[in-house]
């Protein structure tokens, strides 16, 4: 019985016509080639039962046609968003994606140290924290580009909200409904201190209440990570120690703000009517509780970071266009109301 023959570029470059160049280029979706042009070159690969590989691509193109996907946290609603945003653009565009959960600052250092010697990879995608100067020295060495999703940097493209903005927005409204005592319960995340998003929502309402000429009040603020379970103990605490109760309370994400409500209706006290509340992200269970929030889309903030690695990559033409800052929205609903109201 004989071996059947496998098939080469040139073959497939033959079969649709085209020149060996473009047939490498339409197969490895680059541009530059016509949409009718890459069709007819697909359909000769797949007519011939042509595969390309991965070391083939790697000697004539110098690339790999894989990402490293870097996410702090799989199982959190933004995370995963962002996560099924990026995998989709660079799926579409034939891209390998290889994904790693690394949950604490060591395992981070660790996992970029080893990186590359374990996997080449042609770009990382880092989700929601900073690289040191060290990490991005060692990656851009072994030429990797380097895109970060959920924040935004001056040091390499990203995409991210203003988180500031994002802070002013949730804090001007309560502030518009006549809120003078307005609690905080910010994230605190132990293995990045000064993280931007964090620094940026509590700078938010310290301007807020400085600039209305409130008092910034430290019995009012607590510090949590991001667990609804450790927002409602600081409401509780907030509520038992306090001089004065506050009448509403801002969070710097929906899911401490889940806690907050949990606490407030187990203890009897009306949303909004005594105490208003409003979140950030608008979480899926947001609309469920009726949160007020400021909503994102983490999803197309994902996709847009896909589609700045394929221009980083040379897949795809350069965009001046292109949104990297990405809109937020206050989105109104029912846990806030005018202070002093009795509804």
């Amino acid at each position: 019985m004989s071996i059947p023959t496998a098939m080469s570029l040139a073959d497939v470059a033959c079969h649709a016509g085209v020149s060996l160049s473009t047939a490498s280029r339409a197969l490895n979706n680059a541009y530059g080639v016509s949409a009718g042009t890459r069709d007819r070159v697909l359909e000769s690969a797949r007519a011939l039962d042509f595969v390309v590989s991965p070391d083939a691509r790697r000697l004539a193109t110098g690339t790999t046609g894989r990402v490293a996907l870097v996410v702090p946290h799989l199982e959190r609603w933004f995370f995963g968003q962002i996560t099924a945003g990026i995998e989709r653009v660079l799926s579409q565009a034939d891209l390998d994606v290889l994904l790693y959960q690394v949950d604490d600052e060591q395992h981070r250092r660790e996992f970029l140290a080893r990186l590359p010697a374990r996997r080449k990879v042609d770009a990382v995608v880092v989700v929601a924290f900073p690289l040191t100067e060290e990490d991005r020295t060692r990656l851009e060495k072994i030429g990797a580009k380097i895109v970060a999703a959920g924040a935004r940097s001056d040091a390499y493209p990203s995409v991210g909200i203003d988180d500031y903005a994002a802070g002013r927005l949730a804090m001007d409204h309560l502030l518009s409904l006549g809120h003078t005592r307005i609690a905080m319960i910010a994230l605190r995340n132990p293995d990045q201190p000064d993280w931007s998003t964090d620094r940026d929502r509590a700078q938010a309402y310290r301007d807020a209440l400085t600039e209305h000429g409130l008092p910034l009040d430290p019995e009012l603020v607590r510090e949590v990570e991001l667990v609804p379970a450790d927002a409602a103990r600081a409401i509780e605490d907030i509520l038992d120690t306090a001089a004065e109760p506050p009448t509403a309370v801002y969070t710097h994400a929906d899911e401490l703000a889940f806690g907050v409500l949990r606490i407030l209706r187990n203890r009897g006290h009306r949303v909004p009517g005594d105490i208003s509340v409003v979140g950030i992200d608008d979480h899926p269970m947001a609309e469920l509780l009726d949160l007020t929030t400021v909503g994102q889309d983490a999803r197309a903030q994902g996709a847009t970071a896909g589609r700045l690695v394929l221009q980083e990559l040379g897949l795809e033409p350069v965009d001046p266009g292109l949104a990297t800052k990405a809109p937020v929205r206050l989105i109104r609903r029912s846990s806030t109301g005018r202070a002093g109201t009795t509804a």
